[in-house]
């Protein structure tokens, strides 16, 4: 079944383009929104809660974009499996990707904490915003190399 994706992947520059087009789109709603979102955080007093509310739909839109890069990011894996196997660069890609999905859990809850009168709860909030705007960034200069190396 691989060898048959391959093929058809391989002999076929609409799939590519297709597939190629899901990941850079996917990557450009959820790492677009989350990158606005993280930079709004940055810049809000803290305790605003129209910056809060402005959250409170983000990160549905960012996980649609996730699932289009995931969904684009198998088939692109399932056509050069031999490859990205045994990339280091792919494996730190996937890394990279793990951290965001942990930060992002993180992030959902220093939001959740931010509604309270908790003191720290707004540090806590920029500094998931922090590590996602570095994870996002370091996972699209990632996902650029490894097609050159």
């Amino acid at each position: 079944m691989l060898a048959t994706w391959n093929e058809i992947y391989s002999n076929s520059a609409i799939w590519r383009t297709i597939i190629l087009f899901g990941h850079v789109g996917g990557l450009l709603l959820g790492a677009g929104c989350a990158v606005a979102a993280d930079r709004l955080t940055l810049l809000a007093p803290a305790g605003d809660t129209h910056q809060l509310k402005a959250l409170a739909g983000v990160h549905r839109v960012v996980l649609g974009g996730l699932a289009a890069m995931f969904v684009s990011g198998v088939l692109m894996l399932a056509a050069n499996l031999d490859t990205y196997l045994v990339s280091r660069w792919f494996w730190l890609k996937m890394f990279l990707v793990a951290m965001l999905l942990v930060n992002g859990v993180r992030l959902a809850r220093a939001e959740q904490a931010a509604r309270t009168p908790e003191p720290a709860a707004w540090a806590r909030l920029r500094s998931a915003s922090v590590a996602s705007l570095v994870l996002w960034f370091l996972i699209t200069l990632i996902g650029a190399v490894l097609p050159n190396v």
